[in-house]
């Protein structure tokens, strides 16, 4: 089969010939019919996360963001069949530890990532192998387009996690996003669907009239604009100002710490990008100011798979549509130019790979 695979660090992809996935005995094996190209892809090809012991293999397929149709199934699986529509989120629980079974997999320490561990090669392939298929291959609406699907890949998980799970936002609040590529995008979206008021951040105005489409109450454009004071102006009202959540989906120092500056008393900052080589995941932050405010700083990661259901009942309702934010549909060998483009933040919303 085809698949996209880092041979070195920084230099393109090699599009090429692998082989075909079996499934073993609790996986399955899921012909991917459109998988999201995301920025955590970009940090795994330029190699980052040596750091944190979290770097991603050469001579490996990358990818974390397949919907598709399963082909094949191991001879434990229960309740998953050839033919099923599914969609494989990227952080892969075991199962059975009390963090799967209590609604937290995608914290399971025995769990494994789609597309960035030699255990689970990734879906930018025209097959990828699931593994322990019935807790995490997940039954997708039938009336959902594959790409579609794809296109909340970790993207709309991760924001909604974020900001449901973890900073469990009131409709009305103000949420600032710092940062409208894919995840942020999807964060505003979901900020907005749920009754929330979000203020999108970014340098680059395409991304911005984006963050618009999106549902975006107000829009800074911190090229030339300083963001902290922007936001507060913004939200002020009765209560104070600044935001009531606000989250950093880019990952720099400065949206970090921007993202805590931004908020008002009692405030909560959600982390959720990935740091740069230039950070090598250590951001100083204004330790005081959060003591004084009582700011809370929460880290997010994925979605468990459990919680799935309740964002696809979104999907298929109408109330969330990822297809607003995406930018372009590419073939698999499209993917090493994409993943380039991603470098000098030269890219259209959420781009997908479909196979035909």
């Amino acid at each position: 089969m085809r698949a996209a695979v880092l041979r070195e660090y920084g230099e393109p992809l090699a599009i090429t010939d692998v082989p075909e996935p079996e499934p073993d005995p609790h996986g399955a094996v899921v012909a991917v019919d459109a998988c999201g190209i995301c920025r955590s892809d970009w940090h795994a090809w330029q190699g980052h996360g040596e750091w944190a012991d979290d770097q991603v293999p050469t001579d490996f397929v990358l990818g974390h963001e397949p919907a598709g149709e399963v082909v094949a199934v191991g001879d434990r699986v229960d309740g998953l069949g050839v033919g099923d529509r599914v969609v494989v989120p990227f952080d892969l629980g075991c199962g059975t530890c009390r963090a799967c079974t209590t609604g937290h997999g995608n914290t399971c320490r025995d769990g494994v990532a789609l597309g960035f561990e030699r255990a689970a090669p990734g879906a930018f392939a025209e097959q990828v192998h699931v593994p322990q298929a019935a807790y995490n291959a997940l039954p997708i609406p039938d009336n959902v387009p594959a790409r579609d699907v794809a296109a909340l890949g970790c993207r709309f998980t991760t924001a909604y996690h974020a900001l449901v799970d973890r900073a469990a936002f009131a409709p009305g609040d103000w949420v600032a996003v710092h940062g409208c590529g894919g995840v942020g995008l999807s964060a505003v979206h979901v900020a907005d669907a749920l009754g929330a008021r979000p203020v999108a951040v970014d340098v680059d105005p395409d991304a911005l009239d984006r963050a618009e489409t999106a549902g975006a109450a107000a829009t800074v454009d911190a090229t030339d604009t300083d963001p902290v004071a922007a936001i507060q102006s913004i939200t002020a009202d009765a209560d104070g100002q600044g935001a009531h959540v606000s989250l950093d989906a880019l990952g720099r120092a400065e949206t970090c710490r921007n993202s805590v500056q931004c908020l008002r008393q009692r405030g909560t900052h959600v982390q959720v990008g990935l740091t740069t080589a230039a950070e090598e995941g250590e951001v100083a932050l204004p330790v005081d100011e959060i003591t004084r405010w009582e700011i809370d700083v929460l880290g997010s990661r994925g979605m468990p798979p459990t919680d799935y259901d309740e964002l696809l009942r979104l999907l298929e309702a109408g109330t969330v549509d990822p297809s607003l934010l995406v930018g372009r549909e590419v073939s698999l060998a499209d993917v090493p130019d994409r993943l380039a483009a991603m470098t000098d933040y030269d890219t259209d919303g959420i781009e997908v790979v479909t196979f035909e």
